[in-house]
């Protein structure tokens, strides 16, 4: 069944900032041991690879960790920041051409039980309201949610463990801003490609 409602390879094979936007309001699964994590996205950002200086193939910089981004598209490309947090990227566009778009903040959906043991180490009722807002709004919260680490690096998306479903087509107003966290990139750090979903309580800054 999951075969029908997952995302194509072909809905990948597009500029990030396409994908980007599109892959709001579609629903991020992991499924571990039989049992199902779901989320909505809410929050992503575009990196378009070789002509922005945000990119960590900026300029066609190659090296082991951004291989997965040289492949083709509808691979998970997952790297470790300040040594402690992972983050989620989608591979868009086809092989040579190495962009991705980074899942920023996702709306806990199915499993939400699984979620807080993977966050807090407690149930999801036993949480307080800091909590529940904070369980998966930012790169490596959500991460941590939802067990994604170096180990799916690389992992197709296009397959039955960890996928995009199709999600509710009204997916409300769409906001663009500037990307988080990348003063360096010079002018770069301007383009409003980060994309949320207006007034969902999960996006990580308003």
């Amino acid at each position: 069944m999951n075969k029908v409602k997952t995302l194509t390879r072909e809905f990948y094979n597009r500029d990030s900032v396409i994908v980007a936007k599109e892959l709001l309001g579609k629903i991020l699964v992991h499924e571990i041991d039989g049992q199902k994590i779901a989320a909505k996205i809410v929050e992503t950002e575009a990196y378009m690879g070789i002509e922005d200086k945000a990119a960590h193939s900026y300029g066609g910089r190659r090296t082991p960790r951004v291989e997965v981004m040289y492949g083709g598209p509808g691979f998970s490309y997952v790297f470790l920041i300040y040594g402690m947090y992972y983050c989620f990227n989608i591979v868009t566009r086809e092989a040579g051409t190495p962009q991705a778009v980074l899942i920023r903040a996702v709306e806990p959906m199915e499993g939400v039980d699984a979620m807080a043991q993977n966050r807090f180490k407690k149930a999801y009722n036993q949480l307080s309201k800091s909590q529940i807002k904070g369980l998966t709004n930012g790169p490596g919260k959500l991460c941590r949610a939802l067990l994604i680490d170096k180990s799916l690096n690389g992992e197709d998306l296009c397959g039955s463990k960890l996928y995009v479903e199709e999600g509710q087509e009204d997916k409300g107003t769409i906001v663009s801003s500037k990307r988080v966290g990348i003063d360096y990139a010079e002018e770069a750090k301007d383009y409003l490609w980060r994309f949320y979903i207006k007034d969902n309580n999960y996006v990580s800054i308003k």
